[in-house]
């Protein structure tokens, strides 16, 4: 059978092909299968090029981030010296590099080895050195070894792993002083409750039974999943409790408020109330912070929210927002027009950790979550909304977090739901009012009434459209 002619396009037209054509291709194809030695050391060549360039990378990485540790080191470095600096943590990181390199591609594990040894012994010669003057701190021979192992981490591929490792280390041992002031602020009492609580959630809650509770279709009362929304609010809580020891207590009013809302609120609107009593000509400054406590709020819930049912908070979004922009808006008017030089003192409160303050949530949410479902069987939407209203004159966080879960499971509607948080938020903001216009003094309920109105209308518009 006659070979073809290759079928080129745009050239003469194909036919049968002679044997001259085809004894000169193969002639071609043959040279192009088996290149002569030089084509195979430029494909050699280009093999090794991006191995070698992959490698010499790998090292740079290493040698960046023991310049980076030693950089911080040498600047903590006392007058008289120290074990070592921007060099020594330079070669100590080349060193970690070297030492894989000799296991992984060498496969000299004994050379590593040796290696690792070497500069351990050097970390330890100069730790007793220094321990012998008197000087206990290991800060700076640990953090050698934490070079080498970073050097090495780099020389097996984990640059992404090492640098983040190498910023974390960095920030550490940056921020000495701050880290000790705040643990001056810590209490022993706040590690004790933080330890029981830890304890309690990580040994007695995998034994709590995942199961809901209750005659249906009450059965909302799920013991795991509500010691998951303590964990939470009780998590949420211990940030803005640390927040007011690492920042300390005695500020600004504004800066008061702001921490104040973040912790409770409640507490912000009652201490500046009375204290309106006792100083009326700060009246206006006390009324800015209470509305910077109460923004904060119309912020915090979303938030929580999200967590727990993110589709429940983007539609909690506009109501709340209806309730945040007129307090935001006053909070602005009266900080450009007084920049009060007062200062007041915010309290960290009882740490949320401790069992007795959590247990109380947790029996507080199953109750609000119980009530929340019965009133919805009884009474329909207007059920959650009563829920609402009565549960936001005690706890907020408890009826949010409530709405969420009933949303999660099924329960109730999105609407209905953001609804009756928005009502909650509502009632709470109208509580507090309240207490400001009793326990205030006159320039305090004539500062802050007008703002409270505001709010409200603004609270009310947002629950009607939604």
């Amino acid at each position: 059978m006659p070979h073809e002619r290759p079928r080129w396009r745009g050239l003469r037209p194909t036919g049968p092909a002679t044997v001259e054509e085809v004894r000169e291709g193969d002639r071609r194809t043959a040279g192009a299968a088996a290149p002569g030695p030089g084509a195979a050391a430029r494909a050699g060549a280009l093999r090794l090029m991006p191995e070698s360039l992959g490698l010499a990378l790998r090292f740079a990485a290493a040698l960046a981030l023991g310049v980076m540790l030693g950089l911080e080191r040498e600047r903590s470095k006392p007058e008289t010296g120290g074990f070592a600096g921007v060099r020594s943590f330079a070669l100590i990181s080349l060193a970690g590099a070297l030492s894989a390199y000799f296991d992984l591609e060498l496969a000299q594990p004994e050379l590593a080895l040796g290696v690792f040894a070497a500069i351990a012994a050097i970390v330890l010669v100069s730790y007793a050195v220094t321990a012998r003057l008197g000087e206990l701190g290991s800060t700076t021979e640990i953090s050698a070894l934490l070079a080498f192992l970073l050097g090495s981490l780099c020389m097996r591929g984990e640059v992404g792993l090492a640098a983040g490792l190498a910023v974390a280390s960095g920030a550490v041992l940056a921020l000495k002083e701050w880290l000790h002031r705040l643990a001056q602020r810590i209490e022993r009492t706040d590690v004790e409750a933080t330890l029981q609580f830890a304890i309690v959630t990580l040994v007695v809650l995998p034994l709590v039974p995942d199961a809901s509770f209750g005659p249906p279709p009450l059965d909302v009362v799920n013991p795991y999943q509500i010691w998951l929304m303590v964990v939470l609010i009780s998590g949420l809580n211990f940030a803005s409790y640390l927040l007011v020891k690492v920042v300390g207590a005695e500020h600004g009013i504004g800066l008061t408020g702001l921490l104040g809302g973040l912790v409770s609120s409640t507490a912000v609107t009652l201490g500046f109330s009375q204290r309106s009593r006792q100083h009326p000509e700060q009246a206006p400054a006390l009324a800015l912070g209470i509305l910077i406590a109460w923004s904060v709020m119309f912020v915090r819930v979303p938030l929580l929210v999200a967590v727990v049912a993110p589709p429940l908070a983007l539609a909690l979004a506009p109501g709340m927002l209806a309730l945040a922009l007129p307090g935001l808006a006053l909070c602005a008017a009266r900080w450009r027009r007084r920049r009060s030089a007062e200062t007041a003192s915010v309290r960290a409160g009882p740490n949320p950790f401790e069992l007795g303050q959590a247990i109380r949530f947790g029996l507080l949410f199953g109750a609000v979550t119980l009530a929340s479902k019965a009133a919805e069987l009884a009474f329909g939407d207007a059920g959650l909304y009563l829920a609402g209203a009565l549960a936001g004159l005690t706890d907020v966080d408890a009826i949010a977090l409530s709405m969420g879960k009933l949303v999660s499971g099924g329960g109730a509607s999105l609407d209905v739901a953001a609804r009756s948080v928005v009502i909650a938020v509502i009632a709470n903001t109208l509580l507090k009012g309240a207490l400001a216009a009793a326990l205030g003094a006159p320039a305090l309920r004539r500062a802050l009434l007008p703002a409270l109105a505001a709010i409200l209308a603004g609270g009310a518009l947002g629950a009607v459209l939604l």
